[in-house]
């Protein structure tokens, strides 16, 4: 072996140890606070739509869990191989730059200095939008792919019939050969989609026409 193949050798083993010597990934947190939130909150409780500074959505959770502020940021788990070809996991905020508070003018402002927040922007529709958000909540719990929906598609308005996902209603959409679920979040025009066979769904409607 040549010096140089020797030093290429001595390379790719320390590349390879550093691989498995990096510093851990952060693990899971808290998404949510307190954890019943929102099974407890009334629909009269005032709500804010926090807008996060870039990859400021779990420290911002951080400094309102800290607080006793109650919030909702949901939070997915992402797969994915290392270059070395490791399986690993991540935790990602569903939708990015979102954070959602329950609280008065006083827990808004107490998010505010926390130097996360781009701004705050009250909900109006409050009982819409808890009910998207405990939909969100219990797909996560299940444990399945899910996959952000940023763009609203039209399509038939569906009830899943059985199953683990009995009794949730959303938007069918079609990406290549599989037929998702998804379940919008409609203060924010976005959702989250769950794979499902077409036999598991009703159509209940259809959405206008523009």
């Amino acid at each position: 072996m040549t010096a140089y193949e020797t030093k290429m050798e001595s390379c790719f083993v320390a590349l390879l140890q550093l691989e498995y010597v990096s510093m851990p990934l952060l693990p899971e947190e808290p998404d949510i606070f307190p954890a019943n939130l929102l099974e407890t909150v009334s629909v009269e409780a005032p709500w804010w739509a926090i807008y996060t500074r870039s990859r400021q959505e779990k420290a911002l959770m951080r400094q309102l869990r800290q607080a006793e502020i109650a919030h909702y940021g949901p939070i997915i788990e992402r797969r994915y191989r290392s270059p070395a070809g490791r399986l690993r996991k991540s935790y990602s905020p569903l939708f990015a730059n979102y954070v959602f508070l329950q609280g008065d003018e006083e827990a808004r402002y107490q998010a505010v200095c926390s130097g996360c927040v781009s701004r705050c922007v009250p909900v109006t529709q409050t009982d819409l939008l808890i009910t998207d958000l405990r939909q969100v909540h219990a797909l996560i719990g299940t444990g399945e792919s899910l996959a952000p929906e940023s763009r609203i598609e039209p399509g038939d308005i569906v009830r899943i019939k059985n199953g683990q996902f009995a009794g949730y209603e959303g938007r069918v959409i079609r990406r290549e050969h599989e037929i998702r679920l998804v379940v919008d979040v409609r203060f924010m025009n976005q959702g989250v989609s769950v794979e499902l066979d077409d036999c598991q769904m009703e159509v209940i409607g259809k959405i206008p026409a523009s």
